[in-house]
């Protein structure tokens, strides 16, 4: 047995520094979170790995857009699963709108009679949509036709991003790098009545069974498959789905508020996926935080830890 390291924090250490003294005490969330930083040291590392993120809830919002951008700019990720709001944010800060710093006690009514759209406490003014409508729009009607047929939702959002020029975008970072965007549940966005009004005016035909044909190909030619979800709900449900094609993930990290009482699958330990031959072994750590103040310390530290592999 194991004996519980007692934690020293010192002025002027890294947060590498800091994770690993969470690792060496061993329990408990800091445990935890020690354990993540490894796990995704290793697949930041190991070039077998073929690394999928799932984005669930306002992260682009919350200020994280410029983390996943520089994942997949610098090549730490090889495909992304994500909720249509965070793509319609990217694509809101790309236009050059902004979101604001609010409140969270204040009349929801005066915010509507002001025309600002709340999501806890970040604020977004709501006539922002009809220019999200009109630029997007404008977008599409730069493709040719047979780009708007038949098209993978992936694929119509490479072509979106290829198009937004914008050097902090995600989409726009992603389709030059060749990762490609799954987005299963694209149209449950404030995307989602624009691009059906668009279809009513112009031909466009999303086929969004295709984007298993790519999805797939990833799955079977993983020689390492590993996975960092980011809250729950459909993408994390499509990453561990699909690997099930390959009999599971080699290595998996969940960060989630979700509890795994009610027997939901966003608050499902993966543990518990190895029951459904989602993830194959216990090289896989689940932390109950929220994501905006764990993940970025996971990552400062996972890469800290991946810079010193490197000198050596």
């Amino acid at each position: 047995m194991k004996r519980v390291e007692q934690m020293r924090l010192r002025p002027g250490m890294t947060v590498g520094e800091l994770a690993e003294e969470m690792r060496r005490a061993g329990v408990i969330g800091a445990g935890r979170v020690g354990r993540a930083v490894e796990i995704i040291a290793e697949m930041f590392s190991d070039p077998d790995y073929t690394t999928f993120i799932t984005l669930s809830g306002p992260l682009v919002p919350s200020g994280m857009r410029l983390v996943f951008t520089d994942l997949i700019r610098d090549g730490y990720v090889d495909a992304v699963v994500t909720n249509g709001a965070n793509l319609v944010h990217d694509i809101v800060e790309a236009m050059g709108e902004a979101h604001i710093v609010g409140e969270v006690d204040v009349s929801d009514s005066e915010l509507h009679e002001q025309g600002i759209n709340r999501a806890y406490d970040i604020y977004i003014e709501s006539g922002v949509w009809s220019r999200l409508e009109n630029h997007v729009g404008g977008i599409l009607d730069e493709l040719p036709e047979e780009k708007r047929v038949d098209v993978p939702i992936h694929g119509i959002l490479r072509e979106i991003g290829l198009r937004l020029g914008d050097e902090d975008s995600i989409l726009y970072n992603a389709a030059r790098k060749g990762v490609p965007i799954f987005s299963p549940g694209l149209l449950d966005s404030m995307l989602g009545i624009p691009l059906w009004m668009y279809s009513k005016r112009s031909r466009l035909e999303i086929n969004p069974l295709r984007d298993f044909d790519l999805l797939a190909e990833m799955v079977y030619e993983a020689r390492k498959a590993g996975a960092i979800i980011l809250g729950g709900g459909t993408p994390k449900h499509h990453a561990l789905y699909m690997n099930t094609l390959r009999e599971g993930l080699d290595a998996a990290v969940q960060i989630s508020t979700a509890r795994a009482e009610d027997g939901s699958l966003s608050g499902a330990p993966l543990k518990e996926a190895i029951s459904w031959g989602k993830v194959k072994g216990d090289k896989t750590s689940s932390i109950f935080g929220d994501v905006t103040i764990v993940f970025p310390l996971i990552v400062a530290a996972a890469l800290e830890r991946c810079g010193e592999t490197a000198r050596g």
